[in-house]
């Protein structure tokens, strides 16, 4: 699950959706082929609040997610995400936020485009269009929009897709814990985050989820999933002990499925239950 929006914020998900930072003793990212076993699949998640403290009040939250991912390692990886969001504060002040966005990541992780807008009230916000290169030893990001700018980060940055396999192979390999920093064409395209990953005990396949559109479907079958949750942590911030920007938790498929999201803004909380899951034809490499 790629990183989520809300709250009128701008920027790509990760959820999911969701590593290797220097000096965590895990090297570069491989030049194998990336993310095996990711299905292709188109999920909706329907958002409602869960708690709403501190500054931000909020009486109501609804919403829904789209999530549309596909691809292989030969052709790269596609996302299209959207996800509208109607928050309410009980005062008669009601905002919807429309986030659109898409990326393509290559299948080695070695180069990553993306393309996000945000509405409020209908009204367009700044739209960020970009890409990152991985070469030389680093990773270069050049944006055309909402301003052309060239940046350069640490080579150990992982794009989404990347992320996501990273925390399956965590996962499998019985890890709890993965700390890793990620980039994902946020906010204005200039943000980059340190993440950290909390991996739970294994869930059989033979506890079937039950109440979403995960039931019953023939490609979770025989499948174990995880509890999982990512923190993201402003890596421009001061260092030290850090509040997340954001997290998001929800049960990881060995396939990249995610269900049970819960997406912690800091100030309100809110879940996703999945209300829709299509399963798209294998289209794996010849």
């Amino acid at each position: 699950m790629h990183r989520g929006s809300l709250g009128l914020r701008c920027g790509p998900v990760m959820a999911a959706v969701l590593l290797a930072a220097a000096g965590t003793g895990l090297g570069a990212v491989p030049a194998a082929e990336a993310a095996p076993g990711l299905v292709a699949h188109r999920a909706v998640y329907d958002l409602k609040l869960v708690r709403s403290q501190g500054k931000r009040t909020l009486q109501s939250v609804r919403g829904r997610i789209l999530y549309d991912f596909s691809g292989n390692a030969c052709d790269g990886f596609v996302l299209q995400f959207r996800q509208v969001s109607e928050l309410d504060n009980g005062e008669g002040k009601v905002a919807v936020s429309d986030l659109r966005a898409s990326t393509w990541e290559e299948g080695a992780a070695k180069s990553f485009r993306f393309s996000s807008q945000n509405y409020i009230n209908n009204r367009a916000g700044d739209m960020v269009d970009g890409k990152a290169e991985r070469r030389d030893g680093k990773v270069t990001v050049s944006l055309v929009k909402p301003k052309e700018a060239t940046f350069d980060a640490d080579a150990g940055l992982v794009f989404p897709t990347e992320h996501m396999r990273r925390v399956l192979d965590a996962a499998r390999d019985g890890k709890t814990l993965l700390e890793l920093p990620v980039y994902d064409g946020s906010e204005t395209g200039q943000k980059l985050y340190q993440t950290l990953t909390v991996i739970g005990a294994p869930i059989g396949p033979e506890s079937r989820p039950e109440g979403d559109a995960t039931a019953g479907q023939a490609a979770l079958e025989g499948l174990r999933r995880w509890p999982v949750t990512i923190s993201y942590f402003d890596r421009a911030a001061a260092q030290g002990e850090q509040t997340p920007v954001y997290s998001i938790a929800f049960q990881l498929f060995e396939n990249g499925v995610s269900r049970a999201l819960r997406l912690d803004y800091g100030d309100f909380v809110v879940s996703g239950e999945m209300s829709q899951l299509d399963i798209k034809p294998d289209r794996s490499c010849p």
